[in-house]
């Protein structure tokens, strides 16, 4: 077989340090763990993407159920780009309301 000058016979790897691929949907985190995409806590979670009285019964996050007819229990995602899209909201809130308060280097 005849190899031209672009072709190799190295295998191919990926980068690991660059190739992290962000997911659309994300779950909850086991108890006792935090989100690996947060930081926050399974229960913050929960108050975020469940109606409550905290939240007057609208979630600022979507989040979605899956459930086969018949089971009893389901797995519970969490639309990630709402959940990030609702941190960022309060970071321009806190911002625009703290001002120039924060504190300055040196």
């Amino acid at each position: 077989m005849k190899m031209n000058a672009s072709t190799t016979a190295a295998p191919v790897q990926a980068d690991n340090q660059h190739s992290t691929i962000t997911p659309e949907f994300i779950r909850l985190p086991k108890p006792g763990t935090l989100c690996r995409w947060t930081g926050l806590s399974r229960s913050k979670l929960n108050e975020l993407i469940l109606p409550s009285p905290l939240n007057s019964f609208k979630p600022p996050v979507r989040s979605l159920s899956l459930r086969n007819r018949g089971q009893i229990k389901a797995v519970r995602l969490i639309v990630l780009d709402s959940l990030l899209g609702y941190l960022r909201g309060l970071l321009e809130q806190q911002s625009i309301v703290g001002g120039d308060e924060s504190p300055s280097c040196g």
